[in-house]
């Protein structure tokens, strides 16, 4: 019988977990808890006071401000995990509040689901008791960065299969989805392009962060009639599994390097082909032709929606199983806690 462990995790104090609309990280961070009590692991979770989790045990951030005083009061508060003696740290928060953890033999993994900071990366293998500290990157974009400098390997994110409905055939007139923040590296405005290069109809979902409000009014408002163009704000999980379910195909006109997008996994979830820029992740997730296609500028991704049904539904819903299902995840991570604490 495997050993059952006693595992510490960290999420960042600003969204709940799970989170109610926006907070892909904190969804993950639920699914990952689900799935080690589930094989019979004792959990202790840090994070914002307003979650709600099968943990074991529930630890709330002093604040959930990123000013130097909350920060230091939230590293002060963590370094309390050390009385409850976890066999394992793991955080998905910010490195720092690992600082005075750091020095101890206890197994550490940071995960990273964002641009890692190099030189903090290398101030924290140096303060660290040596083999106690281990880095994930949530794909080989992330982890090839820090390679270099730490132990690394890669851990894909994950949904949970039985929230996203498998969808073998949509519509003739099923609409494309963009489904993220409404910023300009997300790119709805090159969705928009394709809609109408492509003669389809286009659903847009999303927050709107304030400082993307003007991005908004000029780039995506104007084109919104409600006929082909439709904006319809933030979804819920029940919504996002509709809107994903029903729609030809998820755009993902990326105007940046995406660390994973989780929103990808969803989709595929949902047996919905993914039409990439490239550029991080997508370059991993996407098997061109596959799962979608992999496109290089709007004329491309134009073309791809045109040939949007060579891609059979079910490639997209078995890929999403055997690569970014929580199971598979919780199996990853549990294997790294055991080669930590076997190697401490």
């Amino acid at each position: 019988m495997a050993a059952k462990l006693h595992i510490a995790i960290i999420a960042d104090p600003e969204f709940p977990v799970p989170p109610i609309l926006y907070g892909g990280i904190e969804r993950i961070i639920n699914s990952l808890i689900i799935e080690l009590k589930q094989k019979g692991h004792r959990v202790s979770l840090f994070a914002h006071p307003d979650s709600k989790t099968v943990a074991d045990k529930q630890c709330s951030y002093p604040s959930a401000q990123q000013s130097i005083p909350g920060l230091i009061g939230n590293t002060f508060s963590i370094s309390r995990l050390l009385f409850s003696k976890p066999d394992v740290i793991h955080s998905f928060g910010r490195l720092a509040y690992l600082s005075a953890l750091l020095p101890t033999a206890i197994p550490k993994i940071m995960s990273y689901q964002r641009e890692p900071t190099l030189p903090q990366i290398q101030k924290s293998m140096r303060i660290s008791a040596k083999g106690s500290l281990m880095f994930t990157g949530c794909s080989n974009y992330i982890t090839n960065q820090i390679a270099p400098f730490a132990p690394a390997s890669t851990i894909y994110n994950s949904v949970s299969m039985d929230d996203y409905t498998f969808r073998a055939e949509v519509d003739n007139d099923a609409p494309l989805v963009f489904l993220g923040r409404i910023e300009l590296i997300k790119g709805a405005h090159h969705a928009i392009t394709i809609a109408k290069q492509t003669n389809k109809k286009l659903v847009i979902a999303g927050n709107i962060p304030d400082y993307a409000q003007a991005y908004f009014d000029e780039q995506i408002e104007p084109f919104i009639d409600g006929e082909q163009i439709t904006y319809i704000g933030p979804v819920n999980d029940e919504q996002k599994n509709n809107l994903l379910g029903s729609a030809s195909a998820f755009l993902m006109p990326i105007e940046w390097n995406e660390p994973f997008g989780i929103v990808m996994a969803e989709a595929l979830a949902c047996g919905t082909p993914i039409v990439a820029f490239k550029g991080g992740s997508t370059t991993e997730i996407v098997l061109n032709g596959y799962n979608g296609f992999l496109c290089a500028d709007v004329n491309e991704m134009a073309i791809a929606i045109q040939n949007i049904n060579n891609i059979d539904r079910k490639n997209c819903r078995d890929d999403a199983e055997k690569r970014f299902s929580s199971t598979m995840m919780a199996a990853a991570y549990e294997s790294l806690y055991l080669k930590m604490i076997n190697k401490n």
